[in-house]
């Protein structure tokens, strides 16, 4: 497929960019990701060598979420979540969306919970209360909380554990009254523990998890998508508490990898290279985890550091094919079906924080209520 140039926008218009510029490059590049990577058969994203699971539990959260907000892409968004529902719940050696790793399971909670916010339909909702109650059976670790990373009971480490919390977090906004405070519970004592574990550093940077001979901090990779993921978990706790001091929680993390994974200001990966398959997708879930933070404690900051990354991904890092690279300053010849997908996530990202007082979304009136 080949863009057209009414599709493809420049920097600036008027002096900045507009919420429906963002939409109008989300909707060409979400084009372009179906057209090449999408196999409707299975309902998932392909990779080089076979289908994804969990990046593709990714991809269903942003594309319902660019749903709400974009009333032009809203039908193409019920079709694709619907597809995959009914498609994808069993491949890969998953069994209605669970498998043997508890992180994949809270992408996929995650996805379902969107597309829930998009439709309202309880089948959605149901799905992630499911799928939580599986993650749930995790929480046996030796270090005094947290789930573990897998079934095997391996590792603890910090992702599984931000999707924990971000999960209960988000169904305890959703569910009746009567649910409530289980979820609460579950999101307060994991968050509570997790803060408490040392896998936050001195920077405010969250390590890869924990040594677990010691419960200690291993020291390893802070990725992107473990400084952003906690971000959603703690804006949705914060509406499940009337705040409770989680807003200012977030706002110290976000703060501290706005300033400290970027370069000249774009979110970077602290590694060198391309980034493989598993990685280009990190920063997609940084973003959302930040626009959804911002959604309920805007900043202009977070605003302008989400859309001068969306401009950056836009201007500086497509190829001639239109696909996005893994960095978003341009540089890279790394595409993929992640690659795509991340620069997606920051476009819908910037879209939604841009028309935040819901003047530019079009069709849809619901404006900052985009990360509900």
């Amino acid at each position: 497929m080949k863009y057209t140039a009414s599709l493809l926008f420049p920097l600036s218009y008027l002096g900045y960019v507009t919420a429906s510029v963002y939409s109008d490059n989300a909707n060409a590049a979400i084009k372009l990701l179906q057209d090449k990577y999408y196999n409707t058969a299975t309902g998932l994203w392909k990779g080089p060598n076979s289908d994804l699971w969990w990046e593709s539990g990714n991809i269903v959260e942003t594309i319902a979420r660019f749903g709400q907000i974009d009333g032009s892409f809203r039908p193409t968004a019920l079709n694709i979540i619907a597809n995959t529902y009914s498609k994808a719940a069993n491949q890969l050696g998953a069994t209605n969306w669970k498998n043997h790793y508890y992180d994949d399971e809270g992408w996929w909670a995650l996805a379902w919970i969107a597309s829930y916010d998009l439709t309202r339909d309880t089948k959605y909702l149901n799905s992630a209360k499911d799928i939580f109650e599986d993650m749930t059976g995790g929480y046996t670790t030796p270090c005094n909380g947290g789930i573990w990373w897998n079934k095997d009971k391996v590792n603890v480490n910090a992702i599984a554990n931000e999707l924990f919390i971000s999960v209960a977090a988000h169904l305890a906004n959703r569910v009746s009254q009567s649910e409530k405070q289980n979820y609460v519970n579950w999101a307060q004592r994991t968050w509570d523990w997790f803060s408490q574990t040392g896998i936050i550093n001195g920077d405010n940077l969250i390590n890869d998890g924990l040594v677990l001979a010691t419960c200690k901090i291993d020291g390893q990779t802070t990725w992107s998508y473990n400084q952003g993921v906690i971000l959603a978990g703690l804006s949705e706790l914060a509406k499940a508490k009337g705040d409770g001091g989680y807003i200012n929680n977030a706002n110290t993390l976000a703060s501290a990898s706005t300033t400290k994974l970027v370069d000249n200001g774009i979110l970077t990966e602290p590694v060198t290279g391309s980034l493989t398959i598993e990685g280009a997708m990190f920063k997609g879930a940084y973003v959302r985890g930040l626009a959804s933070f911002n959604s309920n404690a805007q900043q202009q900051k977070y605003t302008d550091f989400l859309k001068k990354n969306a401009d950056s991904a836009w201007n500086k890092a497509r190829n001639s094919e239109g696909l996005i690279s893994d960095y978003w300053q341009g540089g890279s010849s790394s595409v993929s079906v992640t690659t795509q997908a991340s620069g997606i996530d920051v476009l819908v990202a910037a879209a939604a924080v841009a028309g935040s007082n819901g003047s530019n979304n079009r069709g849809n009136s619901r404006g900052r209520q985009f990360y509900a």
